[in-house]
């Protein structure tokens, strides 16, 4: 019974809700990023979305770095310990986290790295745990998505102001931040939509305005 209720929910899951998220979170992303850039993807998964992305943004090039090597990939990806990215200092336009800091036990030490190899922008999809029942709404949603793939399930989610309260101790600047990221259906928007999701773009003290994302 157990095994048939899984296989359902992988299911429903690939059917209406990993398709949509990929479609959706690169019609999002891809105008962040900046022009002509080196892009990181940390974290990338089989690194699908990154590949729609660049399809949709033909002047940048996305690499991809994650703990766990799929069998088969759409970007190249290295693999790394989790912790510390093998990487000079500012080697890349932009990095970016596409639900990957709540599965580590501290989001600040990738956090540090993803600032000193990038040169201007942080890019992030995440979670606020803000609301009714946000916590174990956000473990089943992280159970259905990633168990299957052997993904640690550490949730560690933060509320809106722990986020930005991190991004100030980082000296990062906050210029862009939605929480209208429609991943769901309709019927499933009101239980694992709502304001549980963001997208964020961050920004180096140092980094020209004139590069800024759209706010």
């Amino acid at each position: 019974m157990k095994e048939l209720a899984i296989k359902l929910l992988d299911h429903i899951h690939e059917d209406y809700v990993h398709n949509r998220r990929t479609r959706i979170l690169s019609d999002q992303i891809a105008p962040l990023l900046p022009k002509n850039g080196r892009v990181l993807d940390i974290g990338c998964g089989d690194g699908l979305l990154s590949r729609n992305i660049q399809e949709k943004r033909k002047d940048i090039s996305i690499e991809g770095i994650d703990v766990l090597l799929r069998p088969k990939v759409h970007i190249p990806i290295k693999q790394f310990d989790g912790k510390h990215l093998p990487y000079a200092n500012h080697s890349f336009a932009a990095v970016m986290f596409i639900d990957v800091l709540h599965h580590t036990d501290d989001p600040l030490v990738l956090l540090r790295e993803a600032a000193r190899v990038s040169r201007s922008l942080l890019v992030l999809k995440d979670h606020t745990r803000d609301g009714f029942l946000s916590g174990p709404t956000l473990r089943l949603m992280d159970w259905v998505g990633n168990a299957r793939h052997g993904v640690a399930i550490s949730a560690n989610y933060w509320t809106e102001e722990r986020w930005r309260h991190t991004f100030a101790a980082l000296n990062l600047t906050v210029n862009y931040w939605t929480a209208n990221v429609p991943l769901y259906p309709w019927w499933a928007s009101w239980i694992f939509g709502r304001s549980l999701h963001f997208v964020a773009c961050l920004t180096q003290p140092f980094q020209d305005a004139s590069r800024r994302a759209p706010g």
